[in-house]
């Protein structure tokens, strides 16, 4: 059983939260508080192994008592923000200080998305609890009514294979999702400003993928922008998906060119991996390098199987360095995965095999 111990200053949102992650039966909400003061002397009492965290709070900000509590009892946390621009600058914040994954705010005034945001919500409890090493006991949860999930063959069709021969074009496509956003970074940080362009499909809200984008340019020798549609991808450069946009890498001539795609979620995200996977295997086949990174569920890896199909090296994070092994862990399990490697040893690979 999951104890979690719900944080947020609006009593209408600790109510609606408790009664979501309850509805499941491998999770007890063992209290809820309404400030970082409060929560501390719970967290004392309870004993909780996910903390649900509002960014946004009074008397101390969510981000502040997050990095006192990774100091002092570090524990898995699940933030809740609100998808604007300045909330995506400060949960991008409380994921450097060790949060786990995010969600959005819950809308009280929408009924009809609450099956879907009660999935979200407790499959990515259920996900930062397995983050931390501890038994947990697994029962079968409720059935809840959501969305079709679609493959990538709702944006892309797929085509017999042809090989694709190397020329000197690489171009390297990383996927990612839960812990994605500081991983990227571990990846980017020391690559030479002469790596091949890179393009990065990581599951994202549509106000996070720009700061984000700022965020990792600050960090890196690589140029790292946000993609736009038309764009020309060139070396030394990183193109990050928007949220709630495909990337599609379409080939014109000896050029890459991102494309963005306002098709139905795949495996339902949005970016997808799979799509942007599918999109390299049929453009850039064996010049391509297929990179998947810690993330919840399975999307990318039939993609990265595609990649690896047309000749692409393909990489995934192991399970020791990943926040959660789902989607590298289901390449792997797939048979899709040449290489396994630690994080702090994919971007020395990749420098590697960019040079080969």
């Amino acid at each position: 059983m999951i104890k979690v111990l719900v944080v947020d200053d609006s009593a209408l949102v600790r109510q609606l939260l408790t009664s979501i992650l309850s509805e499941d039966p491998g999770i007890e909400v063992v209290g809820s508080a309404a400030d970082p003061f409060v929560a501390r002397d719970k967290i004392k009492k309870l004993n909780p192994d996910v903390l649900t965290l509002d960014v946004e709070m009074p008397r101390m900000d969510g981000v502040t008592f997050l990095g006192n509590l990774m100091r002092l009892r570090p524990m898995p946390v699940v933030m809740v923000s609100t998808l604007t621009e300045q909330g995506a600058d400060v949960t991008l914040r409380a994921l450097e200080a060790g949060a786990v994954d995010f969600v959005s705010k819950p809308k009280l005034d929408v009924a009809h998305e609450l099956p879907e945001y009660a999935e979200e919500i407790i499959g990515k409890v259920k996900t930062a609890a397995k983050a931390r090493v501890r038994a947990l006991e697994r029962r079968p949860a409720k059935k809840i009514s959501v969305s079709e999930k679609l493959s990538a063959d709702a944006v892309l069709s797929k085509p017999v294979m042809k090989k694709h021969f190397r020329t000197t074009d690489r171009i390297i496509g990383i996927g990612s999702s839960t812990g994605g956003t500081e991983a990227i970074k571990d990846v980017l940080r020391d690559l030479p400003p002469d790596m091949p362009g890179i393009v990065i499909s990581q599951h994202i809200p549509e106000a996070f993928s720009g700061p984000f984008a700022q965020r990792v340019n600050s960090i890196t020798a690589l140029t790292v922008l946000e993609a736009s549609n038309g764009q020309q991808v060139l070396p030394g450069h990183v193109y990050i998906a928007p949220g709630n946009r495909h990337l599609i890498i379409q080939r014109d001539g000896a050029r890459y060119i991102c494309k963005l795609n306002d098709g139905p979620p795949v495996n339902r995200h949005k970016p997808s991996v799979d799509v942007m996977f599918r999109s390299l295997s049929q453009n850039a086949g064996a010049n391509a390098i297929a990179v998947m990174l810690t993330g919840m569920g399975d999307d990318g890896a039939a993609g990265m199987g595609e990649m690896r199909q047309a000749g692409s090296p393909t990489i995934a994070q192991d399970e020791r360095t990943s926040v959660v092994w789902g989607m590298p862990g289901e390449a792997v399990k797939r048979g899709f995965v040449e290489e396994v490697l630690s994080l702090n040893k994919i971007g020395k690979r990749l420098q590697e095999l960019s040079s080969e």
